[in-house]
């Protein structure tokens, strides 16, 4: 599990000697990674005040309290990462309900959102089977502005910005058939 600190992954979220979070994004697997430092983009420009903590799980045996599993955090640990009280967006290259198995019994489970895989899609893009999934990086934020207490009338407009980039990605996959430049570009500007 990794919390980024200060030259590592540094536009995604703020530094952790920054202030306690209001939320946290999370993420295990490549492509919901990917989608989640560019949804903490999105929310550093659109929501500069939020405090946003990003919280990469590379084995995700880590969730498990350390009585159970070899690899498992206690208590301590886990609510260092993922705080007891605030939301967590968890984005997960699996099925959603396995994150929330290994994390039912931690004390900010009831505050843990998770998306994931749905089977849903076709022959298609990438980032299209992302949005089918609802793990793409607007769906990301929108929840981040559902999930955030007092956020979602103040980041109301933010939030119809997502939704009509959902849309227009929809409009411009069926015209031109791969996906937006503004997306797939995206990684090769994360790396400036």
């Amino acid at each position: 599990m990794h919390c980024p600190r200060r030259g590592e992954l540094g536009r995604a979220g703020n530094p952790e000697d920054g202030p306690e979070p209001d939320v946290v994004l999370a993420c295990a697997g490549d492509v919901p990674t990917q989608e989640v430092l560019a949804a903490a983009q999105l929310v550093r420009h659109h929501l500069p005040d939020l405090a946003v903590r990003v919280v990469n799980v590379v084995d995700i045996a880590r969730l498990l309290p350390s009585g159970e599993h070899p690899h498992g955090m206690s208590d301590f640990e886990y609510d260092g990462l993922f705080t007891a009280d605030k939301p967590v967006v968890f984005a997960y290259h699996g099925y959603p309900w396995l994150i929330h198995r290994l994390a039912y019994r931690r004390t900010g489970h009831r505050h843990l959102h998770v998306r994931g895989y749905k089977e849903i899609g076709t022959t298609t893009t990438p980032f299209d089977m992302v949005v089918g999934n609802d793990l793409d990086r607007y769906r990301l934020v929108m929840d981040v502005i559902d999930r955030v207490p007092g956020l979602a009338v103040r980041a109301a407009a933010v939030r119809q910005r997502m939704e009509d980039a959902r849309l227009r990605h929809h409009a411009y996959i069926r015209e031109h058939g791969v996906d937006m430049p503004e997306v797939a570009d995206w990684t090769w500007e994360a790396r400036r």
